[in-house]
């Protein structure tokens, strides 16, 4: 496979996590034949020094790549900003790029389908991003890919032509989105991605992935996803930004290879409707949750 879409990962204060992600990353068929770009964080406070170091020891001194290039930042950027800096600087030289957080495990596989989804898809302007993860839904009958509005950042591809429409602009989300709007943001209603909007607003988060899902949405484009995932995200144990402690998104990662689909580009909808069933039964779970936590809490 000629002219491989270059991979950027994400680090910052997790040795285990980025190790992890690194050593399934070198089992995957093209690692050798492609070109990564590691974007190390430096630290925000002083506990977080030595871990930022250990990471930066180690990704010193990884191999198994055609070339590696690695970027330390000399002040801590925070993820949102060193995302949304290095996909911007990375795919407006390349023209397509791969992206990885430093607690992602993937399949063997992984690099083959985004490189396959980036050629295959790369004049269906209706498609906007290529999806590594996938739901812990029933696959049957979903074909080994399937196309829909929601954007999933575990692992992910996108080209210099669709990501120059990304924007962070809370004000303008929240001034032009109309109800109807939000409410098919939010999968009729299934989850509410727009509160990720409004904490943003009120400074209480700082994230990037919902802009560029807003900027899909607001475009009516389309995401790839595999139907049996094939990244495992290893870090929702309390110790990355954003990542509370989980396993509702949990799924075995398919170590198999991917066929993409030639149907009409249109959103699945069987998909979607398995997802927004994940997301109602996770309520109804969490809120069992909440209740038994403060049960035991109270004895």
């Amino acid at each position: 496979m000629k002219d491989l879409a270059s991979i950027v990962l994400f680090t910052y204060n997790r040795p285990w996590h980025t190790r992890q992600t690194i050593e399934a990353l070198q089992q995957n068929v093209l690692a050798a034949e492609s070109e990564l770009f590691i974007y190390s964080d430096a630290s925000k406070d002083k506990k977080s020094i030595e871990k930022v170091k250990e990471v930066r020891s180690y990704i010193n001194t990884i191999k198994g790549f055609k070339k590696i290039t690695i970027i330390e930042r000399e002040k801590n950027w925070g993820l949102a900003d060193s995302i949304i800096d290095g996909v911007t600087s990375i795919v407006n030289k390349y023209g397509k790029i791969i992206v990885l957080e430093d607690d992602l495990v993937t399949s063997p596989y992984f690099l083959k389908f985004m490189n396959e989804a980036l050629d295959f898809y790369k004049d269906k302007k209706k498609v906007w991003h290529i999806s590594g993860w996938n739901y812990p839904i029933d696959t049957n009958g979903l074909g080994d890919v399937f196309l829909w509005r929601l954007m999933n950042c575990w692992g992910w591809a996108t080209w210099a032509d669709r990501w120059k429409y990304f924007e962070k602009n809370t004000d303008s989300l929240i001034k032009n989105f109309s109800k109807e709007q939000i409410t098919r943001f939010n999968l009729d209603g299934a989850d509410n991605f727009w509160k990720q909007v409004l904490a943003n607003k009120n400074g209480k988060m700082n994230t990037w992935a919902i802009y560029w899902y807003a900027s899909i949405f607001i475009k009516d484009g389309l995401c790839v996803n595999p139907s049996k995932t094939l990244v495992k995200n290893v870090g929702n144990d309390e110790t990355g930004v954003n990542c509370p402690l989980t396993k509702m998104f949990d799924s075995d990662i398919n170590i198999q290879e991917i066929k993409l689909a030639h149907d009409d580009i249109i959103e699945n909808a069987t998909a979607l409707e398995r997802v927004k069933n994940f997301y109602k039964n996770q309520r109804h779970y969490n809120l069992k949750w909440l209740i038994n936590y403060f049960i035991k809490k109270c004895l």
